[in-house]
């Protein structure tokens, strides 16, 4: 059983339910937990959107469905916050048996699918030297055309003057004002149903991870980019520099994503 004073956990040779003085696996933990609580495989998978079978699996102590360390990681966060346990002792029992805690890895690496997903970034050209060089010719022509102007209208005024009349002063040039590119990204995630999320900015640092539930708002703001990991793609829609992108997947769809000052990009 697990002894949430403590922070300990004990182990059997079997993930099913144990009597009195005998130990627990990490799965049958989680499984006596859910019991205890009152809760259901189903009732447990729709507060987690985790699928029953893998739900089932992991009771068992059997991790293949998973997909891997990290995604195994964080169904057992999940299931053990639904059924009223401290999950870090878990995770640390996790880690022990599997070969330690993952060691940290560059943030891209963290980020960039090993297989491409059905909702994919999309890929900004580099607009910074056209934008430059568009600013540049705006300027030239706004100088130009102003000197022309003024050339034009002291060309008629002195037409139509006297010999003796004095010429007439010269107005200001008017400025040219060149609007600032943006710097900052802002997302917004607003949760339909509950997701897992995870939002990093383009350093790796993390922003925010865990569970968003239903009709919880989350937002976060960012120089140069900010990426997400969204374990939900169809619970949640997302804003990016005030423009609603909606939903980027389907329900239970896995999602990533990455958003710059620039985006979303202008169709």
């Amino acid at each position: 059983m697990t002894e949430r004073g403590e922070g300990t956990l004990t182990h059997s040779t079997s993930g099913r339910g144990a009597d009195e003085g005998d130990t627990l696996t990490i799965g049958g933990t989680l499984a006596k937990a859910r019991q205890e609580a009152g809760l259901t495989v189903t009732q447990v998978a729709d507060r987690t959107r985790i699928r029953e079978t893998v739900i089932k699996a992991i009771e068992r102590d059997d991790y293949t469905l998973c997909g891997g360390n990290f995604y195994t990681r964080g169904h057992i966060r999940s299931i053990a916050r639904v059924a009223g346990l401290d999950p870090e002792p878990l995770i640390g029992e996790y880690d022990e048996a599997h070969g330690g805690s993952p060691q940290a890895i560059p943030a891209r690496q963290a980020f960039e699918p090993e297989t491409p997903v059905r909702f994919r970034e999309r890929r900004a050209p580099n607009w910074s030297a056209a934008m430059v060089v568009a600013l540049v010719l705006v300027a030239i022509y706004g100088i130009v055309r102003v000197a022309v102007g003024h050339d034009e209208h002291h060309a008629a005024k002195r037409a139509a003057a006297p010999a003796s009349a004095k010429p007439a002063t010269r107005p200001s040039q008017s400025a040219v004002v060149v609007p600032m590119p943006r710097k900052d990204v802002t997302v917004k995630v607003k949760a339909r149903r509950a997701s897992w999320l995870n939002v990093r900015d383009a350093k790796g640092k993390q922003l925010f991870t865990g569970i968003i539930r239903a009709g919880q708002t989350e937002q976060w703001k960012s120089k140069k980019r900010i990426r997400l990991l969204i374990g939900n793609g169809g619970g949640v829609r997302v804003t990016v520099n005030g423009k609603d992108m909606g939903s980027p997947g389907e329900t239970g769809q896995v999602i990533r994503l990455s958003y710059g000052p620039r985006d979303p990009l202008k169709g």
